[in-house]
């Protein structure tokens, strides 16, 4: 289920099953980061009623609860990667667009989020979008092969003007919340458009950045409206005329490129995002600086998106990790919220300390703890793997062991949450599968090997298997190995001492087999294959076929 799968984590605790066909109900969903890009910037949307934000990773629209962001929902019927999504400001709809140029406008008060029209713009990728005040117009903008934008009607995709002016593609757009209603556009041609309507018309260009715009927000009240460039420069205009007002700061407003500014809910403040690792709160009025925030040295810890919602403050780092921002200690968030941003490989559950903890790992290398009924989490300390964790096993000195893209198997301490070099043991072959099992026991899947390991040392391998090693699983009582292979069979091995001895005896599967399980108590094996079929042996009648589901759906 989790292999190319999103970095998100469904918690699925009730279960019917109807013969031939189970379903599962989704109880929790532990959300996950923004996907983000260096260099690119990115869009954080916020409900009109001040409760929610929503941002895009892979194919999904993440809508989060500002006050609490474990309360979390998932739109995921786009066909492609989805760049932005925004409320309507009735609060009642959300449009998102994705990298194949169409714009999805979906109902947020069902929890069934059915869809309202779908249109394609234009050919190419999305990479902002506006509503009018009523809710009743969008204009659109971003990487069209004949056109970089387009304004139109919501419910029936009549045009009601054109964007026109830039001879590059088009990074943000934004409309003006009040009448006269007014159209701004910053561009790769390191232009400001500024429109009047509607039907909406270019006017004139605003050449005063010397590189990219990346971003344009009028402010709430409709007087104002700022640019912001990778220039590092931040420029505000009257609302109304498009007449230039002044540069934040004199000049520079950053020490590196700007990707997004928000205002204040009374338009009387600014909230900058840089790639200099800080944001800032400008005084418009005054043009000067209220606060600058100390995000970090890193280069993770760049700001490439930012949201003023009520009294909240939210950045967006390079790392994923969205910030909530103290004006009262600048150097130091609120609060972070960490996850996953690359798709989740695997997971495991375990209980420590009392709690019930849930252990992901992703195709980045990132390793997270989830507490199982809160939703908060937090990463490992140290180095970890650097490449995708495939596989995560807790043993029964309570040491999650995984095994990495990057061909090492780690053992981390769940107590320390601290990892270390010392518990990392080079594979000779890229490892891709592990189980753990009782007397200090793991067996390790390379790629055409097994490797059995003990108290984390290698010692014993077999090669020249004859078939692809898939999935293994140790047996309770720790005897036996099942080992699931490409070739459609599960292969039986005895665990004797330091070595591994094959039992010569297969069970078939329906399929390639990718994944196996034993039950707790040691009776069953499960095996389920490329074919979506489960398969279930019983251990004590010698491993005979005791029941085969043939479908699983989630709803």
């Amino acid at each position: 289920f989790l292999k190319n799968s999103f970095p998100i984590i469904f918690i699925i605790i009730n279960f019917l099953f109807i013969p031939f066909l189970p379903l599962f109900f989704t109880e929790k969903v532990f959300a996950s980061l923004p996907q983000v890009e260096r260099g690119v910037s990115k869009i954080i949307g916020g409900d009109p009623k001040g409760n929610n934000f929503l941002y895009t990773n892979g194919k999904c629209v993440v809508i989060r609860n500002v006050d609490n962001p474990a309360i979390a929902d998932i739109y995921t019927e786009h066909a492609h990667q989805v760049v932005v999504a925004k409320y309507a400001p009735s609060g009642f709809y959300i449009a998102s667009g994705d990298v194949s140029g169409k714009l999805r406008i979906w109902d947020t008060t069902q929890k069934e989020h059915l869809l309202k029209y779908e249109y394609q713009p234009f050919a190419g990728k999305i990479k902002d979008l506006a509503w009018t005040e009523d809710s009743k117009r969008i204009a659109v903008v971003g990487e069209g092969r004949e056109k970089f934008g387009a304004v139109f009607l919501w419910d029936s995709g009549s045009s009601v003007g054109e964007i026109t002016g830039h001879n590059k593609v088009i990074n943000s757009v934004d409309i003006k919340q009040t009448r006269p209603y007014r159209l701004a556009t910053g561009s790769d041609d390191n232009c400001a458009a500024f429109f009047e309507g509607p039907p909406f018309k270019f006017k004139f260009t605003l050449s005063d950045h010397t590189r990219f715009v990346n971003c344009v927000r009028f402010s709430p009240d409709g007087n104002r409206f700022a640019t912001a460039s990778a220039d590092g420069q931040i420029f505000v205009y009257d609302g109304k005329t498009g007449e230039k007002v002044c540069a934040l700061g004199g000049g520079k407003a950053h020490d590196g490129g700007i990707y997004a500014i928000s205002w204040s809910p009374d338009s009387s403040q600014l909230l900058s995002a840089s790639g200099d690792k800080t944001a800032k709160i400008w005084d418009v009025g005054a043009n000067s600086i209220v606060n600058t925030f100390n995000m970090g040295s890193n280069v993770l810890d760049q700001q490439l998106g930012c949201l003023w919602q009520k009294e909240h403050l939210l950045t967006i780092s390079l790392s994923g990790y969205i910030n909530y921002l103290d004006k009262n200690n600048p150097n130091k968030p609120l609060r972070v919220i960490k996850g996953h941003s690359k798709s989740i490989q695997c997971l495991t559950v375990h209980k420590n300390g009392g709690k019930s903890y849930i252990y992901s790992g992703s195709n980045d290398g990132h390793i997270n703890y989830w507490d199982s009924e809160t939703g908060e989490n937090d990463g490992f300390s140290g180095k970890g793997h650097t490449n995708q964790v495939s596989r995560m096993a807790v043993d029964e000195m309570d040491q999650l062991v995984t095994c990495s893209m990057d061909d090492t198997v780690r053992y981390t301490n769940l107590s320390k949450r601290d990892y270390s070099g010392q518990d990392a043991v080079k594979m000779d072959v890229q490892p891709k599968c592990l189980a753990v099992g009782p007397g200090g026991y793991t067996v390790v899947l390379c790629i055409g090997q097994i490797v059995l390991m003990k108290d984390k040392k290698k010692c014993f391998a077999v090669d020249d298997l004859g078939y692809e090693p898939e999935a293994v699983a140790i047996h309770p009582a720790g005897s036996t190995a099942a080992v699931g292979g490409a070739d459609g069979n599960v292969h039986l091995y005895s665990i004797q001492g330091t070595s591994l001895k094959s039992d010569d005896k297969t069970l078939e599967a329906k399929g390639p087999v990718t994944d196996l399980a034993y039950s707790h108590d040691g009776a069953f094996l499960a095996v389920c294959d490329a074919n979506k079929v489960v398969t279930v042996f019983s251990v004590a009648d010698g491993y005979s076929v005791r029941i085969v589901v043939v479908r699983i759906v989630f709803v």
